[in-house]
């Protein structure tokens, strides 16, 4: 297995026996980026989904904050954001960065269902309302589910983002896989072959996520359709 190994590295770029032993450490800050990502794509939704019932409202009082905090929140590097929650507002480094990775996709999202809300025929609206419905309850009955539908995948993009941004957190201390990739890289004194192994791990991930988005929309596509 080793000689093996050995025929596959590539000397001064790759080197395979590295790559191998260092799967279990890096992989070990795994379940912490997924947390991350399961917690604030969540958060990220609700908070969007508010942000863009801001945003369409009749009332000015409500539409412009939410059009300054998508402007702002979309034109702010997510790094940027990150170094402001924790050193600014002193916040330990895990709330830090649930807020950070919260706040910034949040007006990503905000505009993807939007964008779905518009694309859906605007009588519905009208007939819910004319059958006696409240304006929430038909955006949350009528309207949101093929919102939903139609926006998946843009919200697909925005998950596969996320993913990828929680290895940023490893800049505030966080205990995540690519902080774990960088502790391996500096003890070992090979950055280009921990950095390989992280790329090809985090492009896994994401091809298992896009697997997902697929059957996701096969599936709505198939059942709830207009």
């Amino acid at each position: 297995m080793e000689a093996l190994l050995q025929q596959l590295s590539i000397p001064g770029y790759f080197d395979a026996p590295l790559a191998v032993s260092s799967l279990p450490t890096i992989l070990s800050g795994l379940p912490m980026s997924l947390l991350l990502l399961a917690i604030c794509f969540s958060l990220a939704n609700v908070l969007g989904f508010v942000i863009m019932l801001m945003r369409i409202s009749r009332f000015k009082i409500l539409q412009w904050p939410a059009r300054f905090y998508i402007s702002f929140f979309r034109g702010v590097p997510m790094l940027v954001v990150l170094f402001l929650t924790y050193f600014g507002l002193n916040l330990d480094a895990i709330p830090a960065a649930i807020l950070s990775l919260t706040i910034v996709p949040a007006a990503f999202i905000a505009e993807y269902y939007r964008s779905a809300f518009i694309a859906i025929d605007p009588g519905q609206l009208e007939a819910g309302l004319s059958l006696g419905f409240s304006y929430l309850g038909v955006v949350y009955h009528i309207l949101l589910p093929q919102a939903f539908r139609i926006a998946i995948p843009s919200l697909g993009n925005v998950l596969l983002d996320l993913f990828k941004g929680t290895s940023l957190v490893a800049m505030i201390t966080v205990s995540e896989m690519f902080m774990q990739a960088k502790i391996v890289a500096g003890a070992n004194q090979d950055y280009m072959t921990i950095y390989i192994v992280i790329a090809i791990i985090y492009w896994l991930v994401c091809c298992l996520m896009s697997f997902g988005q697929d059957v996701l929309e096969r599936y709505l596509n198939r059942h709830f359709a207009q």
